[in-house]
């Protein structure tokens, strides 16, 4: 006996990947459904060997449906969310919207797997954001062994992250630099992203952060440990999928280098490549299509007395949003419905 499961914004990106990987896992589906917006209506979606038509997401009635994993932004979120929790669906939800309600539990399976019980306050379950969820894989381990006082952490995010327009944008402006009077002027992003990195993620705070860099703050102190100081800058870099990170660790106590790379090697949803040699390493290129996220250059910090520093990589529309919200679905049948 499987799941009636529904994909809300199965046109995009995210939606498109919830329903590969939904495939892939060969999740334990008995009925799923394509929902979008009425534009998009009979569109079709592929489904491992079977082909979906959208249905119109406004006139869907979720009573009788198990869950529903929404790919959409949050304003369309906050209008449809509720209406399928208040049906008895429970909602995987990938936009911000809920991720810092105290009454819905933010989750990354591999790292607080047991916030899942708190799913029943508001019937809905938050994804974090796609650069928060791949460091905390990598924290994690690391936090329960030694305690982490302090993160710094750089990004370098690719333009899937912003969503087609974007990816749209990046190759348009690179054919555009080959031939001339073909430029693309700059409209998803403030400047040129082609053959440049842009130090801008999200709207502006008040105190010169990005909200970007705010949401890694404030989700790995939610889906980790409240004590942990984080600090960030999000930068966005010219490639197509693949997020990464070179993260600084400061620990309560020392953990040496080679200690560290044996409880990544353990960990879950972990790969570690880490050679010190050309190549031995990764790049956000090889992690594209992969369910892993990526530890390499582990590397005592000398510069603190307990330090230790890393590169992350994982794809991040599968790691960073598809493939958490259907390891949810998955923790969620396992704990709690348990059907599948």
């Amino acid at each position: 006996m499987g799941y009636k499961i529904a994909v809300v914004g199965a046109t995009g990106n995210v939606g498109r990947e919830m329903l590969n990987i939904l495939a892939e896992r060969q999740f334990p589906v008995d009925e799923i459904v394509a929902l979008a917006s009425r534009r998009s209506l009979g569109t079709e979606i592929s489904f491992g060997d079977t082909t979906l038509k959208t249905q119109d997401l406004e006139q869907f009635d979720f009573a009788g449906w198990d869950m529903a994993l929404f790919a959409i932004g949050s304003d369309a979120t906050k209008t449809y969310a509720p209406k399928a929790a208040a049906a008895g669906c429970v909602v995987i939800d990938n936009s911000s919207l809920y991720r810092y309600d105290p009454l819905v539990p933010l989750i990354v399976p591999e790292v607080n797997p047991d916030a899942i019980m708190d799913y029943s306050k508001k019937n809905i379950i938050a994804n974090p954001n796609c650069s928060t969820a791949q460091m905390v894989v990598a924290l994690k381990p690391l936090h329960d062994r030694a305690k982490i006082k302090r993160v710094v952490v750089s990004t370098y995010q690719s333009v899937s992250g912003s969503g087609k327009d974007a990816i749209d944008e990046l190759w348009n402006q690179t054919k555009g630099m080959y031939v001339p009077g073909q430029e693309v002027e700059p409209s998803v992003y403030p400047k040129q992203i082609a053959f440049n990195v842009i130090p801008h993620i999200d709207v502006f705070l008040d105190d010169g952060s990005t909200k970007e860099e705010w949401k890694m703050v404030a989700e790995t102190k939610k889906i980790v440990d409240p004590s942990i100081k984080v600090t960030a800058t999000c930068v966005r870099v010219p490639v197509f999928v693949g997020h990464s990170e070179a993260i600084n660790i400061e620990f309560e106590e020392f953990l040496d280098e080679d200690e560290a790379r044996d409880i990544l090697r353990e960990a879950p949803g972990i790969m570690v490549v880490d050679k010190r040699e050309d190549g031995g390493y990764i790049t956000p290129i090889e992690s594209v299509g992969e369910f892993a996220t990526y530890i390499s250059r582990i590397r005592q910090d000398s510069t603190i007395d307990n330090g230790i520093n890393l590169w992350c990589v994982s794809d991040n529309l599968r790691k960073g949003a598809a493939l958490n919200a259907v390891q949810i679905a998955e923790l969620l049948g396992q704990r709690v419905l348990k059907k599948g």
